[in-house]
């Protein structure tokens, strides 16, 4: 019987807060946001790049060196590049080239195109062929005609590479001065 009052007890009262009346809030508010922004973007860039040509040298069987170069300055940029060609390396491979098709005056005759190989060839007693002669009879057609004998690189500079030697000098101070610049 307990349990039949404390039930109905539990009852009566959810029932009497399920009836109650809900709570209501009323608010009522205004707002106004005004901005105002100014901004300002400055962008510094680095000037354009003169970029240095790519010279592919990478085969082995050639005789060139691949030379190039840029210069950039704020206003100007220049760039360039060449090849060089090695003479003593085009040398050597032709005079082995000859060798090795039998012709040993030949070859020899080639290398003696070279003042250092010539000078060597007449200290050692074996002087380099001339027109066909070989040895003492060589020897004697050299010595009468010194004229015809290879020259070292100092003396083959002529006017026409004091010129171009110059020249060069003169536009590398040009791209020094624009590099200043």
């Amino acid at each position: 019987m307990f349990r039949i009052i404390i039930t109905a007890l539990v009852l009566v009262l959810s029932i009497n807060v399920s009836l109650a009346d809900p709570i209501v809030t009323q608010s009522t508010s205004t707002s106004a946001v005004t901005t105002t922004s100014k901004g300002e973007t400055t962008v510094k860039s680095p000037p354009p790049s003169a970029i240095t040509p790519s010279i592919n040298a990478s085969n082995s069987d050639l005789c060139t060196v691949g030379v190039a170069g840029a210069v950039q300055t704020q206003i100007l940029g220049i760039s360039g590049g060449t090849t060089i060609t090695d003479e003593n390396c085009e040398r050597l491979k032709l005079s082995k080239t000859i060798y090795d098709m039998g012709m040993k005056v030949a070859a020899v005759s080639i290398m003696c195109q070279d003042k250092r190989v010539f000078d060597a060839m007449k200290m050692a007693g074996t002087p380099c062929p001339f027109l066909g002669k070989i040895g003492q009879e060589a020897a004697n057609e050299w010595d009468n005609n010194p004229q015809l004998q290879p020259k070292s690189e100092e003396e083959e500079i002529g006017l026409g590479e004091q010129v171009v030697k110059g020249t060069a000098a003169g536009i590398g101070l040009a791209g020094l001065l624009l590099f200043i610049l």
